[in-house]
């Protein structure tokens, strides 16, 4: 596996990966810019208005249209919060040529074109968003704003990390607020997605049997021509020791729920990329997988938990505890967590444990290989984090990883906020 990197122009980047595994071709084009609240709902409202039409495919149904022409080729955007950055996500898969009848067509090139036309070039009417996109797209978001309470698992978890990151970037929801859709309109919501293509983030990926023309084709493509160089307004994650606070912050929501829903914020306090390896065993072992700590102990033993798991997000470089509990349960699922915890800085966990948590690990980071959007999503985490590591050195950096690492990062994680939902 490998990504070649090609600056188009300054904050502006072409990754190709070239591979023959599969019969498709990917090309994604993700614009990145800083999470904040005043642009938190219009970064989300433009990802789901550029997918409605772009100056020669005017509806959406001309780009379904198109793609099925493209002997079926799928369309896709997204919308993701990296640390403190938002992203807007798009994608286009097409059959590779290769599996064509034989023809003069060159499904890859048409595919760039219309990407890069669907992102660059979208549908206006008199410098506008048109009216009637932006007010239904609107709807829409608000429709998920307004939703994010019906799966009231992820609902905790998303109100946890707002209470540990109140007032910064990373509490934001990424959806955005209803209150601030109000004001949006085409013309105002277009000016706003001039500015952010001058000043995002840009790359664009293309993984698949590719050959160097497609490298030319998109730099010299007209809509790539005419995007200007920047300063890319992003936030390069960076590792650096937590402020660990002198006290657990406790917060309790009440809502109409059968199930107490128990989300625990951990943070870990590590100043090296290489600590991140030493934490992934950690979570492994305390809550990551079916024979952790957390299930084991808290949902098996105990029956204490529904659900009893844990999560590492990297980027911030915190731990998530989610339990699904009987409400009455609280304090003593609470007192068998901390346990947990605890247990995990004494060394409570054996050699093969250890083991058992690193084939697990490989066989999943072995799995970045068998997809095009993780692969691609995995050259894209690399890229916004500038730590560039292989599969084969990824794996290397897990085997490493001993008892006393793991141990010492133990000993580096506190408690930070503890989120609890009953009724």
């Amino acid at each position: 596996m490998n990504c070649k990197e090609t600056e188009i122009k300054k904050g502006i980047k072409m990754h190709c990966i070239k591979t023959d595994k599969f019969k498709t071709n990917l090309i994604a084009v993700f614009l990145t810019t800083k999470l904040n609240r005043e642009n938190v709902t219009k970064n989300a409202l433009v990802s789901t208005v550029l997918r409605r039409g772009s100056k020669n495919m005017q509806t959406q149904e001309d780009i379904s249209k198109q793609m099925e022409e493209m002997y079926g080729a799928s369309f896709d955007c997204g919308l993701d919060k990296t640390g403190d950055n938002q992203v807007l996500k798009f994608y286009i898969e097409v059959l590779n040529d290769n599996f064509l009848p034989r023809t003069n067509e060159d499904l890859l090139e048409s595919a760039v074109k219309n990407m890069l036309e669907i992102v660059f070039d979208p549908y206006t009417e008199n410098e506008s968003f048109k009216e009637e996109y932006v007010e239904q797209e609107k709807n829409n978001i608000q429709k998920i704003i307004e939703g994010k309470i019906d799966n009231k698992a992820r609902y905790a978890l998303d109100r946890c990390i707002e209470e540990m990151y109140k007032n910064q970037p990373f509490g934001l929801y990424k959806f955005g607020y209803i209150e601030d859709l109000k004001d949006l309109n085409g013309k105002n919501l277009y000016e706003y997605y001039k500015k952010l293509i001058d000043e995002c983030k840009i790359d664009i990926f293309v993984s698949g049997n590719i050959d160097d023309e497609i490298e030319k084709k998109i730099s010299e493509n007209e809509n790539i021509q005419k995007l200007v160089s920047r300063e890319a307004n992003y936030v390069q994650p960076m590792i650096a020791n937590k402020e660990i606070k002198d006290k657990e912050n406790i917060v309790t929501e009440s809502m109409e729920v059968t199930q107490g829903k128990l989300v625990l914020g951990l943070d870990v306090d590590i100043d090296k990329e290489d600590l991140k390896y030493d934490t992934l065993i950690y979570n492994s072992l305390l809550g990551g997988t079916a024979t952790s700590k957390m299930f084991q102990n808290v949902r098996e033993k105990a029956r204490l938990a529904y659900v009893a798991s844990s999560s590492y997000l990297r980027n911030k470089n915190n731990i998530f505890i989610n339990c699904g509990i009987d409400i009455p349960n609280y304090e003593k699922a609470l007192e068998l967590i901390r346990e947990q915890i605890e247990d995990m800085k004494k060394g409570d966990f054996t050699e093969e444990e250890i083991q058992n948590a690193k084939k697990g690990i490989i066989a999943t980071i072995k799995t970045i290989q068998d997809e095009q959007d993780t692969e691609v999503s995995y050259y894209f985490g690399q890229e916004l984090s500038n730590q560039k590591v292989s599969v084969k050195e990824y794996i290397e950096k897990i085997e490493k990883v001993n008892k006393k690492n793991i141990i010492d990062i133990a000993n580096k994680i506190t408690i930070n906020t503890i989120y609890f939902l009953k009724d």
